[in-house]
């Protein structure tokens, strides 16, 4: 399997140091700021289409999280913990030297942006949340043996051996994707758990890290979130059923929920046509 991650770094793919370590980044249009946020196993290529239909109206920025699919290894004493990944998140916005900016995110990102609202709130000024981790439900009740088997020494890099196996990587995306995936975003999201061992190591901190203790705190801020919010969910998905986007709706003093057919979790695979235009409605004022 090719490996072609490293040729992205074009004008519009960049990395900045943080204290955590060097984050790289697409950094694509002009305009108010969008920054999107992937979960486990994949990295900011899950954004790549919903991008390409934003970037002639909006600047829009994804860093590739430190969450199994990056490709350069955090430093070793980094907190992957939810906490610090959104900390993580919070120092690359002040990086940038980032105002107004709204934040997507799907999946484990989806839960990144809900702590990073109520810890950082001051820089954010709207939220977009696709189908995503929230209250009791991190991770979904299906994946939580992965959580616990991560901390058997070797078990992730038994694990990535096993996403070697064509096969494999595709059940695995079929469970999250009504869409096919395409051998470039095989390559993307996988290589790196495949080859690099700093990459398995903090992909095990960031597993291991997970608690639902941490959306359950940061759902009791949501009343004190008055910025706009727009919950895109998917209506397909097993993991984050449509129960907890009423919820997240109910919980923002400030939102509105919009259903999406034909789409599992991974939204911006299954629908990104459909997303683009309901974040360019919600963002454009």
């Amino acid at each position: 399997m090719s490996f072609d991650a490293q040729e992205n770094h074009t004008p519009q793919y960049k990395t900045v140091k943080l204290p955590q370590g060097i984050l790289h980044y697409s950094d694509r249009g002009q305009g108010p700021i969008l920054i999107f946020l992937h979960g486990l196993l994949v990295n900011g290529r899950l954004w790549r289409d919903v991008v390409s239909k934003l970037e002639g109206e909006f600047r829009c920025i994804v860093p590739d999280l430190p969450l199994g699919s990056h490709i350069q290894p955090m430093n070793p004493d980094t907190d992957l913990t939810p906490p610090g990944v959104a900390r993580l998140v919070a120092d690359f916005v002040t990086a940038l030297n980032l105002d107004d900016v709204t934040l997507v995110g799907n999946d484990t990102g989806g839960a990144i942006c809900q702590l990073v609202i109520n810890e950082y709130p001051e820089k954010i000024s709207g939220l977009v949340l696709t189908n995503c981790d929230a209250f009791e439900n991190f991770l979904p009740l299906f994946f939580s043996p992965l959580q616990y088997a991560a901390h058997i020494p070797g078990f992730i890099f038994a694990f990535s051996q096993l996403m070697d196996w064509s096969l494999a990587r595709h059940i695995l995306f079929g469970l999250l994707a009504h869409r096919h995936l395409e051998p470039e975003e095989e390559s993307a999201y996988f290589t790196p758990l495949i080859r690099f061992s700093g990459v398995r190591h903090d992909l095990t901190k960031a597993v291991c890290g997970i608690s639902n203790r941490y959306t359950l705190e940061a759902a009791r801020s949501f009343p004190n979130f008055n910025k706009p919010v727009l919950i895109v969910w998917g209506e397909d998905d097993p993991f984050f059923t449509y129960n907890f986007a009423e919820r997240l709706t109910k919980s923002f003093p400030n939102a509105r929920l919009e259903r999406v057919a034909k789409s599992r979790t991974f939204v911006p695979e299954d629908q990104p046509e459909l997303l683009a235009k309901l974040i360019t409605s919600f963002a454009v004022k």
